[in-house]
Formats: C-alpha cells, sequence, structure tokens
C-alpha cells in the first residue's frame, strides 16, 4: 500500500492519500482522542505523541499536530494508517455506549423567511467551496444564516489556518454576496 502525502495551507496539517475510500458520507472531524472513541482509525492516530486533530474526508485524511517536527511523527502517521487498512478494521466503528461523541449538538439557524436563501448558500458551499477546501485537507459546513451574516465552521487542515480568514473574507464572503442578495458577511463559529 502507497500513502501519498500533501502539504496543506496550514502548516500544522499535512494531508495523507491512501489511494482508496476513507469515508463515504460526510466527513468527520476530531479534534480530541476523546472525540476519536467512535473510529478506531482516528483513535490510534490519536495514540501518536503531537497529534492534536484528525479529520477524515473521502478519500484522505489529514493530521494536525502540535509544534513537533513533521519529520519525527510523519512515519508513525503513515504506519497507523497502513496498519489500519490492512487490518480490515472499519474506519467508523459501533457507536460507544450508546453516545456518538461526534454528533452536532447544534443546530442550524435561520428565520423561516430565509430558507430560499439558505438553499441558495447550502448549494453554493456544496458545488463551489467545499471541493475546493477538501483539495487543501479540510471542509466548511453552513452553520446558520442572520440578518445577512453566514455563520460556518471551518474543520480540517481550515481549522486553525493562518489563511483561513482570507478563505473566509476574500473568497466565500465574495462569492456568496455576488450570488445571494442579502448576504453581506461570513464568520466562522
Amino acid at each position: 500500500m502507497f500513502i501519498q502525502t500533501e502539504a496543506t495551507p496550514n502548516p500544522a496539517t499535512l494531508k495523507f492519500l491512501p489511494g482508496r475510500e476513507v469515508l463515504s458520507g460526510e466527513p468527520r472531524d476530531f479534534r480530541s482522542p476523546e472525540s476519536a472513541v467512535v473510529s478506531p482509525l482516528a483513535a490510534s492516530l490519536f495514540e501518536i505523541d503531537g497529534v492534536t486533530g484528525v479529520f477524515l474526508g473521502s478519500d484522505f485524511i489529514s493530521v494536525t499536530k502540535d509544534d513537533t517536527n513533521w519529520a519525527h511523527i510523519k512515519p508513525a502517521i503513515l504506519g497507523g494508517i497502513m496498519d489500519h487498512f490492512l487490518s480490515g478494521r472499519p474506519v467508523i466503528g459501533e457507536t460507544v455506549s450508546g453516545a456518538d461523541i461526534y454528533s452536532e449538538t447544534e443546530e442550524e439557524f435561520f428565520e423561516d423567511d430565509d430558507s430560499e436563501t439558505v438553499e441558495v448558500i447550502k448549494e453554493l458551499l456544496a458545488t463551489r467551496v467545499r471541493p475546493a477546501v477538501a483539495m487543501d485537507g479540510g471542509d466548511i459546513t453552513f452553520r446558520g444564516y442572520r440578518e445577512g451574516t453566514v455563520f460556518l465552521h471551518m474543520q480540517g487542515a481550515c481549522s486553525g489556518c493562518p489563511s483561513s480568514t482570507a478563505t473566509l473574507k476574500s473568497g466565500i464572503e465574495n462569492l456568496l454576496r455576488h450570488f445571494v442578495p442579502g448576504v453581506e458577511h461570513v464568520e466562522q463559529v
């Protein structure tokens, strides 16, 4: 098994491409070992000293580290990913004690009168923003819309990335303001 790596705009995050499907459905973002108990793959990566985040995409794994040098932990991460896929274990296991720690506790928020605007925003995010952000090892999800402000949640390599503010303001905000009347600002939650 050959696993490729790619740099991301976030110097603390590397993208690992195992050459096979990692996760079907929505991406999963784990920011602590406790949240990773639902994923044998993420849990094993958190056992490596220096790993502070694991993001699972459709065909990639983004790993975020602390100030540890990549040269010291990259071989262990590659080994952990390879061992996991060769073992045949699932990427996401059974829910632990009936509680999936990942599950979103925050509901989307917007006024009923804004439902058409929200649908256009979600469509633009799905078709124009999320694919580009996934190429950099992350994801952005819609959280809400209120009084001209779109609230988005950044995950994976995007979370804590030095260029994430520029991505939000220069890229996504301009895109949404251009295509969606009424959108004035984009904020990260």
